[in-house]
Parts: C-alpha cells; sequence; structure tokens
C-alpha cells in the first residue's frame, strides 16, 4: 500500500510491520560525514588523549575525565568503518547479529557516554571555581577514577538491553537491517523516555546550572585574569555548545518518535530529520577536541603555539610559491 514516501508490508508469520522508505538522502549524505568524522576525529582523538595522559602525568582530575570522553570517542570511530559499508551497500548488513549489536551499542552508548563525561567536566569546574575549598575530597584522581567507573558500568548494564532483542531483520526489500526499526518496537518506547530524562534532559539541567553559577563567578571575580576569565568562558561555551547541537535534535526526536510514530506514514515523514539529528551525533567525535584548547592553561597554550606553527608554515609555504614563479619570468623573458 503506497503513501507519499512509504510502503508497508505484513509478515504474517511474525505479526511484524516493515516499511519500506526511501532512504537516497541517507545513503548519499551518511558517507561524506563518516568519512570526514574519520580523517578528522581519529588523528585529532588521538592527539588529545595524549594531551589528556599528560594532565594525568600532572595530578589533574579533568584529564581522568577528557581520557575517557577520549576513549568512548575512538571507540566509536572505530566502528565506523561497519557502518559506512553498510549504508555503502544500501542498508544491508553483512556481518553477524553479534557484531551489529556491538556496533550499535558503541554508536548509542557514545552517546551516554560522552554526556556523562561532559557533566562530570561541568560538575569539576564549577566546584573548582564556585567552592574551591568546600569539596575537595571530590577533585581528587581517586574520586574522578570512581566517577569514570560509575559511567562505564552504568551504559554496559544498559547496553544489556539490546542484547536480549534482536537488532537485525530482513527488510521486505530482502536487505539485511542492523538496529533500524520502521515503525519502532513497543519495548523502545520506554527506553526511548529513560534516554530523553536521565540521558539528556537531567544533564542539561545539571550542565547549565553549573555554567551559570560558573559565569556568575567568573563575572564578579576581580581577581581572575582576563586571558583566565576568557579561557574558562570558551570552556563553558563550547561544551554546552556540543551539548545541544550534538545531542539536542536527537533526544527531542527520540521522544517525538514514541508519542507518534504507530505506523509508516508518520515514519517515512520523520525518516530524514531523524536519521540528521543521528548523524549529528556522530560530530561529538569532532567536537570534543575543542574541550582540550580550553581544559589547562598548558593544553591553552600548546594548542596556540601549534596554531602559530601552523600559520607560520602557511605563510612559508605561500612565500615559497611565489619565488618560483618569479624565477620563471625571468627566465622565459
Amino acid at each position: 500500500m503506497p503513501f507519499q514516501n512509504g510502503l508497508y508490508e505484513d509478515d504474517p508469520e511474525s505479526n511484524l510491520t516493515f516499511c519500506i522508505i526511501d532512504h537516497t538522502l541517507r545513503h548519499t549524505l551518511f558517507p561524506v560525514v563518516y568519512v570526514a568524522v574519520l580523517g578528522i576525529g581519529l588523528p585529532a582523538n588521538c592527539l588529545t588523549l595524549y594531551y589528556g595522559y599528560l594532565q594525568i602525568k600532572a595530578k589533574n582530575e579533568l584529564g581522568v575525565y577528557l581520557c575517557n570522553l577520549t576513549v568512548a570517542d575512538l571507540l566509536y570511530i572505530l566502528s565506523l568503518p561497519f557502518w559506512l559499508q553498510y549504508v555503502l551497500q544500501h542498508d544491508n548488513w553483512t556481518y553477524n547479529e553479534t557484531m551489529c549489536r556491538i556496533c550499535g551499542i558503541l554508536l548509542y552508548e557514545n552517546i551516554y557516554i560522552s554526556i556523562g563525561f561532559l557533566c562530570c567536566i561541568s560538575v569539576d569546574r564549577y566546584l573548582a571555581l564556585v567552592h574551591p575549598f568546600r569539596f575537595l575530597k571530590l577533585r581528587t584522581m581517586k574520586a574522578a577514577l570512581v566517577a569514570s567507573m560509575i559511567i562505564w558500568l552504568k551504559e554496559i548494564m544498559t547496553s544489556y538491553i539490546f542484547f536480549i532483542h534482536g537488532e537485525v531483520s530482513e527488510d521486505p526489500e530482502s536487505h539485511i537491517v542492523c538496529f533500524e526499526h520502521y515503525p519502532i518496537k513497543p519495548w523502545e518506547h520506554s527506553i526511548n523516555y529513560y534516554r530523553f530524562f536521565a540521558g539528556f534532559l537531567f544533564p542539561i539541567i545539571l550542565l547549565l546550572f553549573s555554567y551559570c553559577c560558573i559565569f556568575k563567578e567568573v563575572g564578579k571575580s576581580k581577581g581572575a585574569q582576563t586571558k583566565t576569565k576568557l579561557q574558562v568562558k570558551q570552556l563553558v561555551l563550547s561544551t554546552v555548545i556540543i551539548f545541544l547541537v550534538c545531542f539536542g535534535p536527537y533526544h527531542v526526536l527520540v521522544v517525538i518518535r514514541s508519542f507518534f510514530e504507530r505506523n509508516c506514514i508518520f515514519a517515512a515523514k520523520i525518516f530524514n530529520v531523524y536519521h540528521f539529528s543521528l548523524l549529528l551525533t556522530s560530530l561529538n567525535c569532532v567536537a570534543d577536541p575543542v574541550l582540550y584548547c580550553f581544559a589547562s592553561e598548558n593544553t591553552y597554550k600548546d594548542f596556540i603555539k601549534l596554531k602559530g606553527s601552523c600559520m607560520r608554515s602557511l605563510k612559508w609555504l605561500k612565500d615559497g610559491q611565489k619565488e618560483p614563479e618569479h624565477l620563471n619570468s625571468v627566465v622565459t623573458y
């Protein structure tokens, strides 16, 4: 039965409805973004992992959170070649179901592990700037390691839900699809509400509260240097922007799907918008290294030096190209 952008087909054996939806935009856009995230995100996160390690050596608890954030990004980046192949083959999964579950978990859980450590960074900065002498035990390496273990264990336990449900199925076009249900299955509704409230709404409230207090404290502080104030504000703004841009649209659409997606008509209408929001979560892997620029004074200076070196190299190359052209013109005449 045809619709504006989709069809449906009933499977009498399993009593399930499969939607046939036009995936053209996804097959065009996703490979480009995946390649860009691989090309930029992999070296950027490897570099920032090194800087995080230096901070850990300096006994800076912030380095623990930043390193964990980077490890989560790198694990997801390692799954991108599989997703790239999947999309290039028109959503046809050629590996086994276990591999599908692993890649799916790395995709989705990276979102919430990243959110968890972004919250840790915000709380750490809040305690450091607003209550510098009251909660010193919460700003130790040991406390950071305990918080990191809790975040990883929580997400590993949550991922068990995906292991008890089948995530590989065959669509009406005989493609083996992975982590795709249209319309969404009944058990996904409760998971989606949990994702929105516990995985997005509570963290964004915590994030905004922490950073509003930080802005207020930094603004009234007369002793802090202008560069230090700017650095703190840049860390605050970059964290909030990464959070809202990368994770906001996806979680809003997850709730919308849970409320309204009951048939293929709605699934077809929201398909492109939903998948674009899912694609935005991938950009988190490229955006997270930006935090390293503002995480500490030493890291900030290192990146400024690196930027200066790159600018000098580009200027040298530009001047070097002009000289041969001039010499060639002299020889010609």
